[in-house]
């Protein structure tokens, strides 16, 4: 059931009707929103809501005994045991086969690892120059020791790749093709955080299965997010919900604005160019290749804040607020910038949860990078294991050149220090960096393979120009896709505002025109969210 389904638009007004009718007494409404999030799921696959009700169970009875418990040593087996069926499951269905599979060939996994240990030995040895040399020595310190490594690692990367794939390694174990649960990775997330909060006494233990079960399944986030912690929704289960006929238009403004988004811009965008291109990214010239990777930077934007969008705005017929998951990241002027604006819930995740405990800036320079590596490449695995070709490496290595490229940097600060931007050209500067960053990156994260997204630097590096294979409604995509991303925050409140006080009459004239143009328009098949895969 997408999102953007007449089945989900039914759903929610089936389940807001009902919710409505019974919202002053605490128990009925929550059975309400129960009922509608295991229909809502099961309309998936049933199977994976024994392991989602798993995770309430856990969650509930550590939190209970945390409540509880006073001695440190038996807390803190509590939340081990907790963690371990929390990550263990997110393991179990989500990594076992990348395992397995990469038992298979070895070579080639080590010489990943291998040349991403190197780069960030490079980093710290950066930041080792960084605290002791002076500033002209520092520069060419820094760029001496990349163009080394860029050689060397080049030249002997593939000499070693043939050494390994020559060994005669032992047959590997058949993979086990477990059926990934839709939105595993959200679930899991949100149940650690809640277990760390008790632990921490951020967040309460008392909370009754009841509660649990809601916070688990609640539909508008349950399969893509945003990661919801208790303080956005269990903490407010037990309050008589409110909503004024002015919130109410604003939640249906932003269910439109998503559906808008989804439809009209990405599906669109995916369809018409994004798609071909990476299938068969031989069949199209070095400029299509590169259009075609700027327009899935947005196009990517467009499909998840579309998601959270009407996530945002679902919650809030029910009387919810959940927190804003996208704050225009292609605005950032420099990487981390652009993580702080960029799948919020997530970054602030692996802030408050990984990167704090680990200690994070607050260290010598080596830790500090060395927790920046580690965070970016747990956050690149957190998005998977598996691609339309079979179990992968490429979110990892995503995840690490996000790394490599924020330790760099930092790295950057350290010798010049960091930018005041003060000026047009500083901030054009970091801008077009860091959106040469993210767009190199995104390569790998699109392409089916690592060896497909190789595939697809080897055509743009061959110079050719043509862009016959670019359609109109490509080219009409990618430019709603600019116009719609940069027009001004205020004009999306005027409009939403505008939206909010016209009559009820109008209000409902404007969604049926809206559902008219995306008939007209959006005649394909509708593509399913990019963020349900994880």
């Amino acid at each position: 059931m997408m999102f953007h389904s007449v089945q989900f638009m039914l759903l929610v007004a089936l389940t807001f009707g009902a919710y409505w009718a019974v919202y002053r007494h605490k128990w009925q409404r929550m059975g309400v929103l129960l009922v509608a999030s295991l229909a809502f799921y099961a309309a998936w696959k049933p199977g994976p809501l024994v392991l989602f009700i798993g995770y309430a169970l856990v969650n509930f009875a550590s939190g209970q005994a945390l409540a509880r418990l006073e001695k440190p040593w038996a807390r803190k087996a509590v939340l081990l045991a907790a963690l371990t069926w929390h990550l263990g499951g997110l393991f179990l269905f989500k990594y076992l086969d990348l395992v397995i599979t990469s038992l298979a060939r070895p070579g080639a996994v080590l010489l990943v690892l291998g040349n991403l240990v190197a780069l960030y030995g490079v980093a710290m040895l950066l930041a080792w120059v960084v605290g002791r040399w002076r500033i002209v020595t520092q520069v060419g310190a820094v760029v001496g020791a990349l163009a080394v490594y860029a050689a060397l690692a080049w030249w002997a990367s593939w000499r070693l790749l043939e050494v390994l794939d020559g060994i005669d390694w032992p047959e590997p174990p058949r993979q086990v093709n477990l059926l990934l649960p839709v939105g595993l990775s959200f679930v899991a997330f949100q149940a650690v955080s809640y277990v760390v909060d008790v632990y921490r006494g951020d967040a309460s233990g008392r909370y009754t299965l009841f509660h649990h079960l809601v916070f688990k399944l609640f539909f508008p986030q349950v399969v893509a997010g945003p990661i919801v912690r208790s303080k956005d929704l269990m903490d407010h289960i037990d309050e008589t919900p409110s909503m004024t006929p002015e919130e109410g238009a604003w939640g249906l403004f932003r269910i439109a604005q998503g559906v808008a988004k989804k439809l009209l811009i990405a599906d669109v965008m995916g369809v018409a160019l994004i798609d071909r291109v990476y299938a068969n990214p031989q069949n199209f010239s070095s400029l299509e290749c590169v259009l075609a990777t700027i327009a899935y930077t947005f196009y990517i934007y467009f499909d998840f804040s579309a998601y959270s969008d009407i996530a945002i705005g679902a919650a809030a017929l029910f009387g919810f607020k959940f927190p804003e998951n996208f704050n225009k990241p292609y605005h950032g002027r420099n990487l981390f910038e652009f993580w702080n604006r960029w799948h919020v819930s997530l970054s602030t995740w692996l802030r408050d949860y990984l990167y704090r405990p680990l200690g994070g800036n607050q260290g010598t320079r080596f830790q500090t990078l060395r927790n920046t590596m580690l965070v970016m490449s747990f956050g690149g695995l957190w998005h998977g294991a598996t691609g339309p070709a079979g179990p992968t490496w490429k979110y990892l290595l995503w995840g690490a050149i996000h790394g490599v490229l924020l330790m760099l940097t930092r790295v950057k600060w350290w010798v010049f220090g960091k930018p005041k931007y003060e000026h047009w050209w500083q901030v054009a500067i970091g801008w077009s960096w860091m959106m040469f960053a993210v767009i190199f990156a995104r390569v790998f994260f699109r392409a089916d393979s690592v060896d497909k997204a190789l595939d697809v630097f080897r055509q743009m590096l061959k110079g050719s120009l043509s862009t016959a294979n670019v359609s109109s409604l490509a080219w009409g995509g990618m430019a709603a896709a600019l116009v719609f991303y940069f027009v001004p925050r205020p004009v999306f409140v005027f409009a939403g505002e505008t939206f909010v006080k016209l009559p009820v009459v109008a209000r409902a004239a404007a969604l049926v025109a809206l559902g008219l143009i995306i008939r007209q328009i959006a005649s394909f098949e509708t593509q399913p969210y990019v963020y349900f895969q994880f």
